[in-house]
């Protein structure tokens, strides 16, 4: 059996910060840094790429920017190109689309 792990450490300001992927509901690449936005509206800046990044996350994690990467649990929705997570909308590139389609189309009833 796989042991599904639920959620990660990440090092910010000189600690470790325990993270549930469940929370997490945007991750913004800043260069070489990334900002981690969560549902609880707590954003955590840490050295990470969003290259390296997305290789450890779990499925429910796309990315639809160069930018951006999504946790689609924390979708609200999608429309015109865009999707809505909270307060944010975040434009979803031509090169991702159709993979992002593809995944939601996974999650319909």
């Amino acid at each position: 059996m796989i042991e599904t792990r639920t959620f990660a450490f990440i090092k910010t300001e000189k600690k470790l910060i325990k993270l549930f992927f469940d929370d997490i509901s945007v991750i913004k690449g800043l260069g070489n840094y990334v900002e981690v936005l969560t549902i609880n509206k707590n954003k955590y800046i840490y050295y990470k790429t969003l290259k390296d990044l997305i290789e450890n996350l779990p499925d429910e994690f796309m990315r639809v920017h160069n930018s951006y990467i999504v946790n689609l649990t924390n979708i609200e929705s999608f429309e015109d190109n865009h999707l809505i997570s909270g307060d944010l909308k975040i434009t979803v590139a031509k090169s991702y689309k159709e993979c992002l389609q593809t995944a939601l189309g996974k999650m319909m009833l």
